[in-house]
């Protein structure tokens, strides 16, 4: 069992590990940065320290001050959270190197799932099914970047090898417009993620993104936790994630769950991970596996009773998996809200200090949150600032939990985007199940053209 956690992050994350740590009687070290001394995590730690300065290339992204603040706390792990530095192989790495454990997967593991090209390599061998495309990165020769066009099918998707978050990838709808858009992909890849390469994809018209939780320990037991529909989003950023996902059935789900078993196998991971597919007319098409803990595990955790960072940790400190498949049932149905400080339409951000807080409670109601009446939101960092989380016996349920928990939950001083989520949870296709990917930015041009008549 680890004694002491350092959490190498802030915000609702940071403290969703530290109340997990002090469960299973592990002490834990908070590291802020000058703008979050205040910040709840800080408070109710055990220890905390001072990394540097807001920017987060100074504070949270400082390797070496994590490390330094690990070594003079005496910790003997760091959890990554998500964000950051949780998919860093050469920060997992120098974790390890210097004495600590590392909370998530091998650095190998992290950079061979990082890079998209190998990744999806490592898939196809394992039999996971992928979205047709280039094998491996496009190459040099414009022709045969065309021949490969000509067998994949127009429309394509120029993806990042490094990329994510929904950066680095180009939509091509016509054959003209086809080395132009590698042409600038590329350039925009070296720039922002260091790796020019870029490899192709079948673009798929109105798939649903689903994603497969898994568990894997360092005896070589590994599990899944069902799926989530995350496909509520905009710009390739989640807004609302559920589980299990409306229409996948026992059979579908068994069998991509048993081939992401497979696969972390194969690939000897270790830790929390999950493997996101794009779902479309009854196939998955795997696309990436974020190897660290999700912004929306709650709703997993909701479904099947496993708590995910707990399981993390018990891993890392070499515990086998506490459970086996037989013993993962899913249970009634789970919603996530991600409440962010923007605006709720335009999505312009809105840090500054919150004049009152009440969140919502009762029997079912989860909240994820680090803020609080007097906390001022800083302007450096991501604007999430809370997960509203339901859990009912059915979706329908869930659904009328979620519209009373968001009609109960109030924020002044900012601007957050709680209406939004009001208004989905409302909407009839919503309501229905099953929306794809595009849903929410088509939903959004309509409710735009509405209000400009």
């Amino acid at each position: 069992m680890l004694k002491k956690v350092l959490i190498a992050n802030r915000g609702e994350i940071a403290l969703r590990v530290l109340r997990a740590c002090r469960e299973m009687g592990i002490a834990t070290v908070s590291v802020h940065s000058e703008a979050d001394h205040d910040s709840l995590h800080v408070k109710l730690a055990d220890e905390s320290v001072c990394i540097g300065p807001a920017p987060s290339p100074q504070s949270y992204l400082n390797i070496p001050a994590l490390i330094a603040a690990a070594e003079v706390t005496g910790a003997d792990a760091i959890h990554p959270g998500y964000g950051f530095l949780a998919e860093n192989a050469d920060f997992a790495e120098q974790v390890e190197q210097s004495g600590f454990v590392f909370i998530g997967p091998r650095p190998e593991t992290i950079r061979l799932m990082g890079d998209k090209v190998s990744a999806k390599r490592a898939m196809i061998e394992a039999g996971v099914p992928c979205v047709p495309g280039s094998e491996g990165a496009l190459p040099d020769d414009d022709k045969e970047i065309l021949s490969i066009a000509d067998t994949v099918g127009f429309p394509v998707i120029i993806k990042a090898s490094g990329g994510g978050g929904g950066r680095g990838m180009r939509v091509v709808e016509k054959k003209e417009d086809l080395l132009k858009a590698v042409e600038m992909t590329k350039t925009e890849a070296g720039m922002a993620f260091g790796n020019p390469m870029v490899y192709m994809e079948r673009y798929l018209q109105k798939p649903r993104h689903i994603e497969i939780q898994v568990m894997a320990d360092e005896q070589g037991n590994a599990i899944y936790l069902g799926e989530r529909d995350c496909s509520m989003q905009r710009r390739h950023q989640k807004v609302i994630e559920e589980a299990p996902a409306p229409g996948i059935t026992e059979a579908e789900r068994r069998k991509i769950g048993e081939a992401c078993v497979a696969a972390c196998k194969r690939i000897g991971y270790r830790g929390a991970g999950t493997f996101e597919f794009l779902y479309e007319d009854g196939e998955f098409f795997f696309i990436e596996m974020n190897t660290r803990v999700q912004v929306e595990h709650p709703v997993t955790e909701l479904i099947t009773g496993v708590d995910i960072v707990q399981e993390q940790i018990r891993v890392a400190g070499g515990a086998a998996l506490q459970y086996q498949q037989k013993d993962i049932v899913l249970q009634g149905h789970a919603f996530e809200c991600r409440i962010n400080a923007e605006d709720p339409y335009n999505f312009i951000p809105s840090p500054g200090l919150i004049a009152s807080c009440h969140l919502p409670g009762g029997l079912g109601v989860r909240v994820d949150s680090h803020i609080y009446q007097g906390y001022r939101i800083p302007p450096n960092y991501d604007s999430l600032i809370g997960k509203i989380c339901v859990h009912g016996k059915s979706r329908q349920q869930a659904m009328a939990k979620m519209r009373v928990a968001l009609a109960e939950l109030a924020v002044t001083g900012i601007k957050t985007n709680t209406p939004l989520h009001r208004d989905l949870f409302i909407d009839n296709d919503f309501q229905k199940g099953g929306v794809s990917i595009h849903y929410l930015e088509h939903w959004l041009e309509e409710r735009k053209a509405q209000a400009a008549k």
